[in-house]
C-alpha cells in the first residue's frame, strides 16, 4: 500500500501562488552597475510570475513534484515480526529411561505429557529467549537460547526416551547450564531461569546436584525444579503405584538455593497448573511487535524536478513563446 510519510507538506503547495499575490513586484531602483547585454534580457524573465505561459506551466510542474517528494510517498510491505528480548529461559528435560512410564494421563508416556504441556508453554513465551537441554545419563544442549519458539518446540516434540542415556544426571544438567550462561557474554547475572523437570533421582553424572544448585546460585541462575509421575493410590490390596524413585528432598534443595520453587505434577492437570504458575512467577517480558518494510519513493519525483529545473532556468528565449 503506498503511504504519505509527512502529509501536512501538501499546505505547501499553494505557496507560490500565494507569494505572488501577497509580496509586491520587484521595480528596478536605478542600475547600480553597467551590463552590456542587459538590453537583450528580457524583462519578463525577471519578473518570475509574468514568464510565458510554457515557462510558468513547467515552474508549476516542477513545484508539484516537489511537493510530492516532500510528502514522502513510501510503498509499506506486509507486516513482518520483530524479534523482542525478554526473559532467558532454560528448559532441562528429563529423557532417562523411567520417563516411559505411563501413569500420567491414560496412555500415554511421562514425556509424552511433558511434551503436550511445556510445548504450549514455550510456544506463549513470546518475545523471551528460550533454550532446551535434554538430559539422562549425560545432559545435551539439544538447543541454545533463541527467540525462535517454533524451532525449540519442534525440538522437544522430536526428544525420544533414552536419546541421552537411560539414567539421571540433574547436577550435570545444572553443570550445563551455567556453562553456557558463562561462555553467554551478552547474559547478565540473574537474568536466566533454569525450568528442570525429572521424574527420578541422581544417580549418574560427576556434579553432585547440591554442588550444582550452589554454582548455579553463584552465578545468578534461578532454578525451578518439577517432580513428575504419578502418586500411590489405595487397593484392596493396599497402595499401588506411584513413583517412587523421586528424590523430592533434593529439588526442593535446589530450588531453595537458587531463589527458585519446587513444583510437585502428579497428572497432565497439574503439570499444566505448574507451568502457568511458572508464567506468573516469570511474566514474558516482551509482547509481539511488528513493521512494515517500506520503500521509499520520494527520491523519483525529486530527480524528475531537478532535471526540469535546468530547462525551466536556462531556456529563456523567444521560442519559448
Amino acid at each position: 500500500m503506498i503511504h504519505l510519510a509527512w502529509p501536512w507538506m501538501l499546505l505547501c503547495l499553494p505557496l507560490p501562488w500565494l507569494l505572488a499575490r501577497l509580496l509586491p513586484p520587484v521595480r528596478p531602483q536605478g542600475a547600480a552597475l553597467y551590463l552590456p547585454f542587459a538590453a537583450g534580457v528580457d524583462a519578463r524573465s525577471l519578473a518570475g510570475a509574468h514568464g510565458t505561459t510554457r515557462r510558468r506551466w513547467l515552474f508549476a510542474l516542477v513545484w508539484l513534484l516537489l511537493v510530492i517528494a516532500a510528502l514522502r510517498p513510501q510503498w509499506l510491505g506486509d507486516p513482518q515480526p520483530v524479534p523482542t528480548t525478554g526473559r532467558r529461559l532454560l528448559l532441562a528435560v528429563d529423557v532417562s529411561g523411567s520417563m516411559a512410564t505411563k501413569d500420567m494421563a491414560g496412555g500415554l508416556s511421562r514425556l509424552q505429557v511433558v511434551q503436550q504441556v511445556a510445548g504450549d508453554f514455550i510456544r506463549g513465551r513470546h518475545g523471551d529467549q528460550v533454550g532446551l537441554i535434554l538430559f539422562g545419563t549425560r545432559p545435551y544442549l539439544q538447543a541454545p537460547l533463541t527467540a525462535d519458539l517454533d524451532t525449540v518446540h519442534q525440538f522437544l516434540q522430536e526428544a525420544t526416551i533414552g536419546v541421552a542415556g537411560t539414567e539421571t544426571a540433574i547436577g550435570d544438567a545444572i553443570g550445563l547450564a551455567i556453562k553456557r550462561l558463562k561462555d553467554d557474554r551478552s547474559a547478565t547475572k540473574g537474568d536466566t531461569v533454569m525450568i528442570l523437570l525429572t521424574d527420578g533421582r541422581n544417580d549418574a553424572g560427576v556434579m553432585p546436584p547440591e554442588e550444582a544448585a550452589r554454582l548455579a546460585a553463584d552465578a545468578g541462575l534461578r532454578i525451578y525444579t518439577i517432580g513428575v509421575g504419578g502418586v500411590a493410590r489405595p487397593t484392596l490390596f493396599g497402595m499401588t503405584g506411584g513413583n517412587d524413585d523421586l528424590d523430592e528432598d533434593s529439588l526442593k534443595a535446589i530450588a531453595q538455593a537458587t531463589g527458585g520453587e519446587y513444583f510437585r505434577a502428579a497428572d497432565a492437570g497439574t503439570l499444566q497448573q505448574v507451568y502457568t504458575r511458572i508464567d506468573t512467577l516469570e511474566p514474558s517480558a516482551g509482547r509481539d511487535q511488528w513493521y512494515r518494510p517500506s520503500i521509499e519513493w520520494f527520491p523519483w519525483p525529486l530527480g524528475v524536478a531537478l532535471l526540469l529545473s535546468l530547462p525551466a532556468i536556462l531556456l529563456r528565449d523567444e521560442s519559448w513563446s
